[in-house]
């Protein structure tokens, strides 16, 4: 009878741990960090006039005749909270004045509005629109919602909604816009580090990596590096031959840090445009990055130590054409969406090219993610599509939610949460 009851007992505890992990999608391309999921049999299809598979849907802004920013940040969901940044331009202003800054959170039930977090700009007042105040996407450690904004502002909200703290960024020599989201990584026996990167235009000499207490936005470390060009591409923590690393991708090649310190552990340089908006794969010590705005791809092996830019090269593809969105890693072969939306696929060991099909009005600034049953979710609040993953290309669905934006999706508990322009959407089978 005893034993009964422990079997019943570790039974009951792997069953509350598996089904916690997949509630939370916490930061940018979610708990790997590189757009998969462990979700299973979600809809393939959605919207249409039927609304099929539409639990909700909630306005992000309070009118439709406010000027939004572009507002690409995508959102996070932890447990029944959804998590959105957003910025826009109240009445009587112009988008050459500072916009709102809101940290919103969404009930995942109903999507009724929870809070409005109202976050005030940084110092930087933006020229160039291109990139907008909004493209980072927030993360959250389960206590604190931690939002960069384009402003060269940071913010942790707690789950309240009650501004914790806030840092102002400077200098702020970025290339148009920040772009990069913010991670959280916990150090052993201590609270969560909120790691922040700055990748300036190499002329300034001011490319800088934070790393902020959690709870107090105390600063734990800063590591300067002069020599790195711009970039806007959020950092990747992974384990790579047993150590933690923190890798960042920049415009002249990425790099792996310690994320308990800050101090350099290997760098792959070079004098041509390799990376600077998409975050890296990485398996089992390979990792492959592109730039987004065109050019080289690269494999590299990243097990070693120091300056590995002569000998790290396993292979590369000469010209990846321009496309925001980052790569996806499914068993043996690499996707990525591009160009005029052009997905295509590698084989990871090799780089061979498998096939290249077009998928139409697809956004290329959103990143696909891939779920445990084989399918690839190229998603956003425009025209989506899912894709069987595997050497053949093959189109399960298409939709479209008609509500366009480059946001990326989120994937939690057997629903897709797509931010669109002016809805936040939750799918889900009916």
């Amino acid at each position: 009878m005893a034993s009964r009851l422990v079997i019943a007992l570790l039974l009951s505890f792997v069953t509350i741990h598996v089904t916690s992990a997949s509630e939370h999608w916490p930061s940018w391309r979610g708990p790997s960090g590189m757009g998969t999921s462990d979700e299973k049999n979600l809809p393939v299809v959605w919207g249409g006039k039927a609304q099929t598979n539409i639990l909700w849907k909630a306005p992000l802004f309070p009118s439709d005749k406010l000027k939004r920013d572009q507002n690409q940040s995508s959102p996070i969901v932890w447990g029944q909270r959804i998590f959105v940044t957003a910025s826009h331009w109240p009445e009587g202003t112009t988008d050459k004045d500072f916009p709102e800054h809101h940290v919103l959170c969404f009930d995942a039930t109903d999507g009724k509005k929870m809070w409005d977090a109202v976050i005030p700009p940084g110092p930087w007042k933006l020229t160039d629109l291109r990139g907008g105040y909004t493209a980072p996407t927030p993360a959250t450690d389960g206590e604190r919602v931690y939002a960069i904004f384009g402003s060269s502002v940071v913010a942790a909200v707690d789950f309240t909604g009650k501004v914790v703290w806030r840092k102002e960024i400077t200098p702020y020599n970025f290339d148009v816009c920040w772009g990069a989201s913010p991670v959280v990584y916990t150090p052993p026996n201590r609270t969560a580090s909120v790691i922040v990167v700055c990748d300036h235009l190499k002329g300034k000499k001011s490319s800088t990596i934070y790393a902020f207490d959690g709870a107090s936005g105390q600063i734990r470390w800063e590591t300067k590096r002069p020599a790195v060009d711009w970039g806007h591409s959020t950092p990747l923590v992974t384990t790579i031959n047993g150590r933690v690393q923190l890798i960042t991708a920049t415009h002249n090649g990425p790099h792996g840090l310690d994320p308990a310190t800050g101090e350099p552990i290997w760098s792959y340089q070079q004098d041509i445009q390799i990376g600077d908006t998409v975050t890296p794969i990485v398996r089992d010590g390979l990792l492959y990055v592109d730039s987004g705005r065109g050019g080289m791809g690269v494999a590299l092996d990243v097990t070693g130590a120091g300056d590995v830019s002569k000998t790290a090269l396993k292979w590369k593809v000469p010209n990846v054409v321009s496309g925001l969105s980052s790569p996806l890693l499914v068993g043996n072969h690499l996707y990525r969406l591009h160009g005029a939306d052009v997905l295509t696929c590698w084989k990871w060991n090799t780089g061979e090219e498998v096939y290249k099909n077009r998928l139409e009005g697809a956004e290329t600034s959103a990143s696909p993610v891939a779920t445990a049953d084989g399918r690839i979710y190229v998603v956003s609040g425009g025209k989506s599509y899912v894709v069987k993953a595997g050497p053949t290309f093959e189109i399960l669905a298409k939709n479209d939610l008609g509500d366009p934006s480059k946001a990326s999706p989120a994937f939690a508990a057997g629903r897709i949460y797509v931010k669109g322009g002016r809805y936040l959407w939750c799918i889900g089978a009916k």
